[in-house]
């Protein structure tokens, strides 16, 4: 098992599957025809829409608690988040029967805020521009004992998401598909590089892609780089979990031996996704989650003759962005 100041390997990936499986679900691997029309390749969907609390977001967090020793149980844990990593926080500390605090921004969608409440979990709000979530939230892991769940730079967290990328190789296999490219959504960047270290030992040949949006494309510019690199995040967008200017530290070591680069997608491109998420695949997808979606119908990556894999990372949003986005973006 790695430690905290080590990078995640393959081995963790694999740890991390038996440890979750008991509560994680093994989400499906889908195909739609009109997608495959206007893709002019084959396009699979791996519907971590699907997984518990609805996101990818569970299997990190699952993985970090099942990890904390019993005897801090009692002191609980503390996160920070816009909505995902929340809910799979406190869904996975109710699990284990442990207190949780999660500091969300004010601005975060209703379903995620009271999805979180839902599962147990108290939550302390802040404002996005002028409060530094992390400075709260060390506070109150100093007021209590408490661990905190990071939502993407801790090696555990990586390699629970890791499983992610673990499931899908498996299924493509089993559908005799070789993958050409796995397209993830990318925030901080726990999915794409626990994606991109599970690809890389079953199956080498894919290539993986960070899709973030324009303005929050740190992964990208990081790649580029060479090195860790903050974007502009100079602008608001609607993909409110996708929001983290630069990827964090364990999650960018990993990421820039194993994804080959970043596609950046603007709000309209994800308007359109989740439209097309609900009118043809008839799926409910934030506009975070659709990312990778948008990257493959507004051709942000050649996919004719070729076998794509599309991660849909979350459906947590209000009944209303759905309603705006298919009434915004009619599907023709």
């Amino acid at each position: 098992m790695t430690t905290d100041a080590s990078t995640p390997t393959y081995a963790d990936i694999e740890a991390a599957a038996k440890r979750i499986a008991p509560w994680a679900v093994v989400t499906p691997l889908l195909e739609h025809p009109e997608l495959n029309e206007r893709s002019g390749g084959r396009v699979f969907l791996k519907l971590e829409t699907l997984q518990r609390t609805g996101s990818f977001k569970f299997r990190g967090a699952c993985n970090r608690i099942s990890l904390i020793p019993q005897a801090e149980w009692p002191r609980g844990v503390v996160a920070f988040s816009s909505g995902n990593h929340a809910q799979g926080v406190a869904a996975a500390a109710a699990l284990f029967g442990l207190p949780a605090t999660i500091v969300m921004p004010t601005d975060a969608p209703r379903a995620k805020v009271e999805g979180t409440r839902r599962y147990g979990a108290s939550v302390v709000h802040y404002n996005r521009l002028t409060d530094d979530r992390e400075a709260i939230a060390a506070q109150l892991q100093a007021e209590t004992g408490a661990t905190l769940i990071k939502p993407f730079d801790d090696p555990q967290i990586v390699a629970g998401q890791g499983t992610c990328g673990l499931e899908l190789a498996k299924q493509a296999a089993a559908c005799g598909v070789k993958l050409d490219a796995v397209l993830a959504p990318c925030s901080g960047g726990g999915l794409v590089s626990g994606i991109s270290l599970a690809l890389a030992a079953a199956s080498p040949d894919t290539q993986v892609f960070a899709v973030e949006p324009q303005g929050y494309d740190g992964m990208g510019l990081s790649l580029a780089a060479g090195a860790r690199t903050a974007a502009p995040a100079n602008a608001g967008s609607i993909a409110d979990a996708l929001m983290a200017p630069i990827p964090g530290v364990f999650p960018f070591a990993v990421a820039r031996q194993h994804v080959a680069g970043g596609l950046a997608v603007g709000d309209d491109d994800m308007v359109r996704a989740v439209s097309f998420a609900v009118q043809r695949l008839k799926l409910v997808v934030e506009p975070s989650g659709a990312a990778a979606l948008a990257a493959v119908l507004s051709g942000r990556l050649d996919t004719r003759d070729r076998h794509i894999a599309v991660v849909l990372s979350g459906a947590n949003c209000d009944p209303e962005t759905l309603a705006a986005c298919c009434a915004k973006a009619p599907v023709p």
